[in-house]
């Protein structure tokens, strides 16, 4: 009996996009299963490919500018617009991706969202009036400092002096506005986790690692992030520090929130909305999600874990692939099956070198099985 199934994944990190994942699970589930109905939905819940999945659904075209990478250099970076909408969409990580440096070659302390501002300008000297950013990904760790000096904010210290690195802010006393502090009549921040800006589950502690930060690092990081956080309270009065996801993308959702007015919102309940999700679902007789690892990380809001989650309350059948997966005991209540490239079919190296083939034939080898308990 042919099956209607929803194909809906986010990026395999570092190897495949959302929608190089959907083609190739397509490819290998038809191989086994031609006479099956497949729909093709890829996924971003605000990191990296955000801009190419929230454009393809709401129609936006691609625009150029030049700016800066998190180190400064040179970069012509792509965002995207919708005219009809004044709608321009932004991913931070096309800006100051952690995944545009070399690896390891730039310290954190080092790193700002400077290049970031470029962008927002040109968006708005479009005309836009609503904006849509994703900010996962990112290379930084200090909450949006560098793209609010690029829109004119002053950080001074106690003598008047304005600060140049992020890492100065402990110095911090003053901050001075620029004259035009709203971009756009609405900012919606596409963030993909819930963290808050400091303490033991804040940005310095929770994603600084990945990104270059060490233990040694913590607390001069904590301190800058802590000072910023305090001394914008006491000149204005608000502190968005607690709110949930103020800690993404090394505190950039606090920065948009604090110096552009901005919303955070769970990428993914946007990505649900604007995709229709959930009326997708209740036309599936089967669905398919993954990313490159499906761990305890993946059920904490993250997209893959609140696909499966909706499933499971609608009764449908949901399959995970991944690259590698973590606790079996901590999926299996959510997901029906999961499955990983390693090391049940290759190594990881050959998983990662050879990405879309390994996850073609891990859907047909699925495809095969699945043919026995539809």
């Amino acid at each position: 009996m042919a099956l209607r199934v929803l194909i809906v994944p986010d990026k395999f990190k570092g190897t495949l996009t959302a929608d190089q994942a959907a083609q190739a699970i397509s490819d290998g589930w038809l191989r086994k299963r031609p006479q099956d109905h497949l729909e093709l939905l890829p996924m971003s819940d605000g990191g990296d490919g955000f801009g190419a999945v929230m454009s393809q659904l709401l129609e936006a075209e691609p625009q150029s500018v030049q700016t800066v990478d998190a180190a400064h250099r040179p970069l012509k970076s792509t965002w995207w617009w919708e005219p009809k909408r004044r709608l321009a969409i932004i991913e931070s990580a096309q800006v100051v991706g952690l995944a545009l440096l070399p690896h390891r070659q730039f310290h954190p302390f080092e790193l700002d969202t400077f290049g970031l501002g470029k962008v927002l300008t040109a968006a708005a000297e479009m005309g836009a009036r609503k904006c849509l950013v994703g900010i996962g990904g990112s290379a930084t760790n200090e909450a949006g400092f560098g793209l609010a000096k690029s829109l004119g904010w002053v950080f001074a210290d106690r003598h008047g002096q304005p600060l140049a690195r992020w890492i100065q802010l402990h110095a911090l006393r003053r901050i001075i506005p620029p004259r035009k502090k709203r971009w756009f009549a609405q900012l919606t921040v596409a963030v993909d986790v819930q963290n808050p800006l400091l303490g033991k589950k804040g940005a310095s502690r929770i994603y600084g690692p990945q990104k270059g930060l060490t233990p040694a690092d913590f607390q001069p990081a904590e301190r800058c992030l802590r000072q910023l956080s305090s001394c914008w309270e006491k000149s204005f009065g608000t502190n968005h520090a607690k709110e949930p996801g103020a800690g993404a993308a090394g505190g950039l959702g606090f920065g948009l929130a604090t110096f552009l007015g901005a919303r955070l919102q769970p990428g993914f309940d946007l990505f649900a909305r604007f995709s229709s999700l959930a009326s997708r679902l209740a036309k599936a007789d089967l669905v398919i999600t993954g990313e490159g690892a499906i761990d305890a990380s993946s059920l904490m809001g993250k997209g893959v874990g609140q696909v499966a989650r909706m499933c499971f309350e609608q009764g449908i059948p949901c399959l995970g692939m991944a690259g590698v997966l973590g606790d079996h005991h901590q999926l299996c209540h959510l997901f029906t099956r999961a499955y990983c490239l390693a090391p049940d079919l290759t190594t990881p190296e050959l998983a990662q070198r050879a990405a879309a083939r390994w996850l073609a034939e891990l859907a047909k080898h699925v495809a095969d099985g699945w043919q026995s308990v539809d």
